[in-house]
């Protein structure tokens, strides 16, 4: 039962939504996700209020009394209060839905009065981790919902806390850039992990491939893929808040949001060139292997071309005849110093073949 269970929400994390006819909005969030830990902050350019939420009930009288509300939601395991939430903003059924369902690509879509948000949030340990955070942007509020608590914020939080930082003067949308841009510079670090990956590999294979190289090589190349599909599409959201004519988005924050896109297309940049690279070093450690095979097939082709006339005498003189039936059955095993002259021949001609094959440069 159990086995039947996991490969039943396997199917649903690749249809990426409910069962098959179920209703549109349906809230079924992941068994492994952790309940929902909720934080408010209320600010404006002077006041500051920042709390845990154990009730939707406490946001609602907040929302238009300051500038900005953010509410942040981390884990969503608790479908009931994921619902309040959505009914407490006003947020579409159907966003919701692939709030909870976190296998989402990253997107952008407008609502009218809100616009909704998928982004992967990335972390590089030992394997490339991500988890999926979404955003609803609206006049007065903005709202995120975090797979998993990833600590990236807090020095956004640092920064609202200091009354001198521009961000205590912005709106929503400064607040949602702020939050982008965060997302956006955690990927340089992931991709200065590729690249110091790819440079030890790379050392590696110059001096000592081992047999898991070819493994690393191709997990490195998987993750780099995993990473220009993640941040791929957030080019194309980034791009569509800047070229579409949105009311929710000031024009100081638009060239905000540009800087952010020009960071997203350097890091697309360099991770082709690392897909590059490591392409080359899979083709380079192929061919490592491939002269390596290729000498001790050498190495073992020269003892087996020594060994053969050798192994012929020896051969020869391992036949049963009898010489004392003819004159002609082997005479030499009568020799006084047959079998010292048999071992001779056969140094006389491993040596010259050795001769013969350093002087042809095949040994």
């Amino acid at each position: 039962m159990g086995r039947k269970a996991e490969r039943r929400r396997r199917r649903m994390r690749i249809r990426g939504r409910s069962e098959i006819g179920a209703p549109p909005g349906l809230l079924e969030p992941q068994p492994e996700t952790p309940p929902p830990f909720v934080t408010l902050m209320a600010y404006g350019p002077q006041e500051l209020i920042e709390q845990k939420i154990r009730s939707p009930d406490e946001v609602r009288p907040l929302i238009g009394l300051y500038p900005v509300v953010w509410v942040n939601v981390e884990g969503l395991g608790h479908p009931a209060i994921l619902r309040s939430l959505a009914q407490t903003f006003g947020v579409h059924r159907l966003a919701m839905e692939d709030v909870v369902n976190v296998v989402q690509r990253v997107k952008l879509e407008d609502y009218g009065d809100h616009l909704f948000m998928v982004v992967r949030m990335m972390r590089q340990g030992e394997h490339l981790e991500t988890q999926q955070l979404s955003l609803f942007l609206a006049e007065k509020f903005l709202l995120t919902f975090e797979e998993h608590g990833a600590d990236q914020f807090e020095a956004i939080r640092q920064r609202i806390r200091r009354k001198v930082e521009r961000i205590r003067a912005g709106g929503p949308d400064y607040l949602a850039y702020a939050i982008l841009d965060s997302i956006v510079d955690h990927y340089f670090p992931t991709l200065e992990t590729f690249e110091e990956r790819l440079e030890a590999i790379d050392e590696e294979v110059a001096t000592a491939p081992q047999t898991q190289t070819g493994t690393r090589i191709h997990e490195l190349k998987r993750e780099l893929r995993l990473f220009r599909r993640m941040v791929a599409p957030m080019r194309t959201a980034l791009e569509g808040l800047l070229l579409e004519p949105e009311p929710l988005i000031t024009n100081t924050t638009r060239l905000y949001l540009r800087d952010c896109a020009d960071h997203i297309i350097r890091q697309l940049e360099h991770t082709d060139f690392l897909g590059e690279n490591t392409s080359d070093l899979m083709h380079f450690h192929q061919a490592v292997l491939s002269n390596r095979m290729n000498e001790i097939m050498k190495v073992l082709t020269v003892m087996a071309a020594i060994f053969i006339p050798l192994t012929f005498i020896a051969g020869v003189y391992g036949m049963n005849f009898n010489p004392e039936s003819s004159p002609f059955n082997m005479p030499e095993l009568g020799w006084y110093w047959g079998y010292p002259s048999s071992l001779g021949v056969m140094a006389l001609v491993a040596l010259a073949l050795i001769f013969y094959f350093r002087r042809k440069g095949w040994y």
